[in-house]
């Protein structure tokens, strides 16, 4: 972060300076993460105020606090505001600005967090690249992001998401970007969204970011349609397409190798070239166009393109691949859930040889249409015939019902019937692939896998 004194973040959060002005140079909302000399912005919450823990920032570090009620009690400088939330945002936007960084903003129901991945290690062949970590993807995790920006960044790789109405809307005005994609629009945090239609107009906020005539990538086959026609109206719109040829960006020849890791020809409007993923999965490829556009729409070369899809790293339990004896290999997807997701597994599962293990966790926030939802995804799973099917929390019973697989009611149960039969199998071969929601905590499978495995 720049350096800026109090007075000057006042002056930006539209507050008052009460005590010394002293100069920051960096930011926390986590008494946890707090730098010696840091200013700590004190968050209220549904279930929490962080007013409570000025002390203990204090103590942890803080030289200065930014509050919404003046706490007289303590002898440290304070910013006063009516909105700490708000001034985290006014602080975060202007940092990025102040660096006038080029930047790229990802949204979608699913693949987002691959797709900044994609974008980061191509663009990271040019230059410096500031990027979303972890999940810092909301309303408080954007503007974190954001007071990150210096002037030596070169590029900015931000993902947005949301899971209401409004939240996308909100952290793309911080943002700003020069290219703003929406991956894909499918049934994800329908509690929050309300419908489909409620996810298309939520997703189709990132354009509002955008200057007109700014670059827009759209996939050609899932999109807001007459929900972004305004918003699109005054942008150059670029799309892509997994197979489409009218796209601008599009795959030819794919070919999945044995591992599920999927090779393809990238076909660009300045020309083609072949591409050798080292992420498993088809659903990987629309992934990879999504990077494609946004990268080379931020002047990043089809040789960097390659190279940087090539090299990229793999994201901690998105799709990773581990042998974890000579008969056992885990696929471990345990990350997050969506409909489109589940589907893309089933289907990269689908590709192994001998023992196929469905080992699923329910999806979270998707509403009244929870039931229908996990019943689609196994009747998609159904055709294959996977050798076993199971799952885990009262909705995913959807699932292996239509697949007449098994349902647990607890974690142990589930590891104690696969280290079974694993121990039962004679030596064949077995590929378990694992997901679920974050809350369903499915990495817990994985973990105890590994553990056996050892």
């Amino acid at each position: 972060m720049m350096k800026l004194k109090l007075s000057e973040i006042a002056t930006i959060v539209h507050g008052q300076l009460i005590g010394d002005d002293e100069e920051i140079i960096s930011v926390s909302t986590d008494t946890r993460a707090l730098e010696p000399g840091a200013l700590f912005i004190a968050l209220v919450g549904e279930r929490f105020d962080a007013h409570d823990m000025a002390e203990k920032a204090i103590d942890s570090g803080a030289s200065a606090l930014i509050v919404s009620r003046e706490l007289s009690a303590l002898n440290i400088p304070q910013v006063l505001v009516s909105d700490t939330k708000q001034a985290l945002g006014l602080l975060g936007a202007y940092v990025h600005k102040m660096s006038q960084t080029p930047t790229v903003a990802i949204t979608g129901s699913c693949g987002k967090t691959t797709v900044k991945e994609m974008v980061a290690s191509i663009l990271g062949l040019q230059g410096q690249v500031l990027y979303t970590a972890g999940n810092f993807n909301n309303d408080i995790g954007v503007p974190l992001t954001l007071l990150r920006s210096t002037s030596q960044d070169d590029f900015a790789v931000l993902e947005l998401g949301a899971n209401h109405i409004g939240e996308i809307a909100y952290t793309t005005q911080l943002v700003r970007p020069n290219v703003a994609i929406v991956n894909n629009v499918d049934a994800a945090h329908l509690e929050g969204f309300g419908s489909l239609d409620g996810v298309k107009q939520a997703k189709g906020e990132i354009y509002q970011g955008l200057e007109p005539g700014s670059v827009a990538i759209v996939n050609q086959e899932s999109h807001g349609g007459v929900f972004w026609s305004d918003v699109l109206a005054d942008k150059h719109v670029k799309t892509f397409s997994v197979e489409d040829a009218n796209a601008h960006y599009f795959a030819s020849d794919i070919v999945l190798n044995p591992k599920g890791e999927a090779f393809f020809v990238l076909h660009t409007p300045v020309g083609e070239t072949s591409i050798q993923l080292g992420i498993v999965g088809k659903h990987n490829v629309a992934n990879a166009l999504a990077a494609t556009a946004l990268a080379m729409e931020m002047g990043a070369t089809l040789q960097q393109v390659s190279a940087g899809l090539t090299s990229l790293s793999k994201v901690k339990g998105r799709v990773e691949v581990q042998a974890l004896s000579e008969h056992v290999t885990v696929i471990d997807d345990s990350y997050n859930a969506s409909v489109p997701a589940m589907k893309a597994a089933v289907d990269l599962l689908a590709n192994y040889q001998g023992e196929r293990w469905l080992v699923l966790g329910y999806m979270a926030e998707l509403g009244e249409e929870s039931l229908a939802l996990h019943r689609q995804v196994g009747e998609h799973a159904a055709p294959f015939h996977f050798e076993h099917v199971l799952t885990y929390g009262e909705d995913a019973r959807q699932i292996s019902a239509a697949c007449q697989g098994k349902h647990f009611d607890n974690h142990q149960a589930m590891v104690e019937f696969i280290l079974q039969q694993l121990n039962q199998s004679d030596n064949k071969k077995h590929t378990l692939l694992v997901k679920g929601a974050n809350s369903a905590g499915m990495s817990k499978i994985v973990a105890a896998l590994k553990e056996n495995f050892k």
